[in-house]
């Protein structure tokens, strides 16, 4: 084998596949990113066995032929070489061994068989669709905070996507919650999504997708069974395994008779929960918030460093509230909040509230309270 292409576009699609590649694993082949030359082309393929990342970029093949080398030692070089150099791979009688070079650089590295390494086929994808960069992007950065971290609930450990019915219109939404927080966001349903499988997402996955979106007026294509999802990029295509779990039914904890409408501009509300939970504990972080004839007084009160009160003034005349809530949890979905004020519906100290920029906006959050 022998290929020579520039550093810059070798090191952008690195880039995209060695981020797939654990840093500890067990199999040393998964620590490896496959190399193919072939006509005028070098391919790459990366996966931890759930996720795989694969893309083809042009190249001056002298020689065709595969072989896969370490991911992480392999980006580092080249990320290491000069600006505007050009890089070749090659491969002679020695299969075990690929020499690299790049201007007076040299470097031998050891090679593992292109046999060994595994192909996660996506099988048969029964739906595809496409959408704009940008509507996945807002799809992915409006839920990714609240995918839940805790392994036991596996079944929470990233977004679910699926399409309904709304008000005689087909829409696509995807949620995510950890138990504490929810969001929803939807658009409308693109052409060939409706009555695709409901399926879940992994969190490692949807923080790939979030960081291949380079170009948001690019469209994606989506292809997905029950099983697996297929997303090309333009020339790089990331497929993954789904979660094989059942979401609950987050209809069920969206309030709907909430009658208390608080509204505040976002960024001065966020600023003022941010510096009264510097006195917060680490652990329990609850700001609370006591709301009455126009005025919102967030405090925090933490026996072992004092206690802190700031007054906003607000838009609210209903009947006076003091509630709780986890000021980590409420800066979150202040930050994913479009508009330049917050509107809160409230029911009382112990039910969920409902957060979004304005009344039918496309995002809703629901925060559950703490005690305070």
């Amino acid at each position: 084998m022998k290929v020579t292409l520039e550093r810059a576009a070798l090191l952008k699609s690195l880039g995209h596949v060695h981020r797939v590649v654990e840093r500890r694993t067990t199999i040393p082949i998964l620590s490896n990113v496959l190399i193919r030359a072939e006509a005028g082309a070098l391919k790459l393929k990366a996966t931890d066995l759930d996720l795989e990342v694969t893309e083809t970029l042009p190249a001056d093949v002298g020689q065709p032929g595969a072989t896969t080398l370490p991911a992480h030692t392999l980006h580092d070089i080249v990320r290491k070489l000069p600006d505007g150099s050009q890089v070749t791979l090659e491969m002679t009688g020695d299969t075990s061994q690929l020499v690299l070079r790049s201007g007076r650089s040299r470097f031998q590295l050891q090679c593992l068989p292109e046999s060994d390494f595994p192909d996660l086929s996506a099988g048969e994808l029964t739906h595809s669709f496409k959408l704009v960069g940008a509507q996945l992007k807002q799809l992915i950065d409006k839920t990714q905070f609240a995918i839940s971290t805790e392994e036991t609930r596996y079944y929470l450990n990233g977004i679910y996507m699926h399409t309904m019915e709304v008000e005689g219109r087909a829409v696509m939404r995807v949620v995510s919650t950890d138990g504490h927080r929810l969001a929803r966001v939807e658009i409308p349903a693109p052409e060939g999504s409706v009555e695709m499988p409901g399926i879940i997402i992994p969190r490692k996955a949807v923080s790939e997708i979030q960081k291949l979106i380079e170009d948001a007026t690019a469209d994606v294509m989506l292809e997905l069974s029950s099983t697996k999802i297929r997303l090309t990029f333009g020339g790089v295509i990331l497929t993954t395994k789904l979660i094989d779990g059942t979401f609950p039914d987050y209809a069920r904890v969206i309030p709907t008779g909430n009658d208390k409408f608080l509204t505040v501009e976002k960024g001065p509300f966020a600023a003022a929960v941010d510096r009264v939970s510097t006195i917060s504990s680490e652990r329990g972080r609850a700001v609370k918030l006591a709301i009455a004839d126009g005025k919102l007084i967030l405090s925090v009160t933490n026996p072992d460093s004092g206690s802190a009160t700031e007054e906003l003034d607000v838009d609210y005349d209903a009947a006076p509230i003091d509630i709780g809530f986890n000021a980590r949890y409420l800066l979150d979905i202040t930050e994913q909040l479009d508009n330049d004020t917050a509107l809160l519906k409230l029911a009382d100290s112990g039910s969920p509230t409902l957060v979004q920029d304005r009344e039918g906006a496309s995002a809703i959050y629901v925060l559950m309270p703490m005690r305070v």
